[in-house]
């Protein structure tokens, strides 16, 4: 019974190790709820070995029946430990090597991140512990070893190691990448001057843009985008107001600050480009709608007819036939308010795109419906 209790013990203590570690490192398998009846299955019959085993010369011994049934209390204790470990033991011995292994791995992330700390008090990159890329990396690496610090379980320390591996690497790109970044914010300022040229040279063509638009069509044609050149000019003198701070910042040795505004300049010239374009193209849309009214509904009217079809082959018909009929008088009530001396054609071209992005939704919605079948 000795040699039994003994072997059930050490047994118990190795899994009890695993999932220790299984409940720190991947407490979503739930692995200790399970294993803690088994446990105090374990309890119970180690209380009833040690009950027996205790000698008192003044007590008898318990009768040969009380040993033979703490016996198979044992017995049954190490075949329900057996058979969990059977169970779950490549995930057990897994988790006990990885939680073997987070001391070591704590004290060498550590050591490396100190290692990373003091490089950037060095010559090489004193001057760069200033860029915003480095200071912020350093200071999330600090963050990260003091988390390490506080950790005292096994996952909170190993989490705690692995973000402090995470934050040195990103440290030591910033440290690489800085550098570059004079030379970076060289290139750059020189290409968005150039960019700053090219969209203020576009914007030019914005005013006769929209006085042909004024001109040549229904005034209702380009409402939308009267204050398209006001908007344009003020998103240029703001980009050129920014340039002179980027270039300013870079010749002060804050290339990232730099880098940080041309990103700026570059969503304001977008901006503005689009405001030009907008004009331009509708212009051209207007112009190429007037000079031939037809090509806009025929198209449209051949969508219909294709979307017609393919109601018809997929048996969609009494679902959607209807629908894709209505589309006519939509098409009809665009073409009959094309009249007067000057038609708005940007109106026509509306009622028909939104007819045809209708269209392209029932389609859509008809091949889904049986793809999905």
């Amino acid at each position: 019974m000795v040699a039994a209790f003994l072997d059930m013990d050490k047994r118990q203590s190795v899994i009890e190790a695993g999932v220790a570690a299984s409940y720190e490192l991947e407490p979503e398998r739930h692995l200790l709820r399970q294993w803690d009846p088994i446990r105090q299955a374990c309890y119970r019959a180690g209380e009833t070995y040690l009950q027996l085993a205790v000698t008192d010369p003044e007590q008898p011994l318990a009768p040969a029946p009380a040993y033979e049934q703490a016996l198979r209390q044992i017995t049954e204790a190490t075949r329900t430990l057996d058979e969990f470990f059977g169970n779950n033991r490549g995930h057990l011995e897994h988790m006990t090597t990885v939680a073997n292994t987070v001391p070591e791995l704590a004290h060498r992330m550590r050591t490396e991140a100190r290692n990373t700390l003091a490089a950037t008090q060095t010559p090489d990159f004193v001057s760069f512990a200033n860029y915003p890329s480095v200071r912020s990396a350093t200071e999330t690496l600090e963050k990260a070893l003091n988390s390490l610090d506080a950790a005292h379980s096994v996952g909170a320390t190993r989490t705690a190691a692995l973000r402090v591996e995470e934050a040195t690497t990103a440290l030591l790109d910033a440290l690489a990448a800085a550098p570059g970044r004079r030379d970076e914010a060289v290139r750059t300022l020189a290409s968005v001057t150039t960019r700053i040229g090219a969209v203020r040279t576009r914007a030019e063509g914005l005013a006769p843009a929209f006085s042909a638009l004024l001109r040549e069509f229904n005034a209702a044609s380009s409402a939308d985008l009267s204050g398209n050149e006001k908007q344009a000019a003020e998103l240029l003198a703001r980009a050129e107001d920014q340039l002179g701070r980027a270039r300013a910042a870079a010749k002060d040795g804050r290339p990232e600050e730099a880098l940080e505004l041309v990103a700026a300049i570059r969503a304001e010239l977008s901006r503005a480009e689009e405001l030009v374009d907008a004009v331009t193209a509708r212009l051209a849309t207007l112009r190429s709608v007037r000079q031939n009214p037809g090509a806009k509904v025929d198209e449209v009217r051949f969508h219909l007819r294709d979307a017609q079809h393919l109601a018809v082959q997929r048996g969609l018909t009494a679902e959607w036939g209807s629908v894709l009929d209505s589309q006519l008088s939509r098409i009809d009530r665009a073409v009959d308010a094309l009249t007067g001396v000057h038609p708005d054609y940007w109106a026509y071209v509306r009622d028909l795109d939104a007819v045809s992005t209708f269209i392209a939704g029932v389609v859509d919605r008809m091949r889904g419906r049986t793809e999905n079948a």
